[in-house]
């Protein structure tokens, strides 16, 4: 059979067993979906696919398609759905913590305003805040380089914290 000019190619007619499996299986693959998801929109995208995939196998000459094979076809795709969404859920999270993370300049300009505090500090709070959080000291060997007993010099690290944080946040640093 030739095609004449200006005639066009016509698929052929739905397979009446596909059509007819259609009409009995779509309230159980939509109702399985819809109990499992809880979303109606969701559940007729779903289900959609279900049968789209049950036509591609019926034309790929694969299984045979039964009720069975759908509900666990539409089983697939609602997991795939889930792995899919959970992806997206990790790749928000992501951006949404590199959006957190602190910018290099805040750090810069944070360092710059302390060491200002530091310089505006008596020379005793000064040094002892210097060797106990810059140099990372244990506060016994602050008070040896200090010539200090243990007790007098955790007395004036509190002090002098208290006078750095009033002079920080008198600067216009975080409170």
């Amino acid at each position: 059979m030739s095609s004449s000019p200006g005639s066009r190619a016509v698929a052929p007619p739905p397979d009446p067993g596909l059509l007819s499996l259609y009409d009995r299986a779509l309230p159980e693959v939509y109702g399985y979906l819809l109990a499992r998801c809880g979303h109606r929109a969701l559940a007729e995208d779903l289900t959609a696919e279900t049968f789209l995939a049950a036509v591609q196998a019926q034309a790929g000459g694969g299984t045979p398609v039964t009720v069975p094979w759908l509900i666990g076809t539409a089983r697939h795709k609602l997991v795939d759905h889930w792995r899919r969404r959970e992806r997206e859920q990790r790749s928000l999270h992501l951006l949404q913590e590199a959006d957190r993370a602190e910018d290099p300049w805040d750090v810069e300009l944070d360092a710059l305003r302390t060491e200002q505090v530091l310089e505006q500090l008596s020379p005793q709070h000064r040094a002892a805040l210097t060797l106990r959080y810059v140099d990372d000291l244990p506060v016994p060997r602050v008070a040896a380089l200090l010539g200090r007993t243990v007790h007098a010099t955790e007395a004036l690290l509190v002090r002098a914290r208290t006078a750095f944080r009033r002079a920080y946040e008198s600067t216009g640093g975080a409170r």
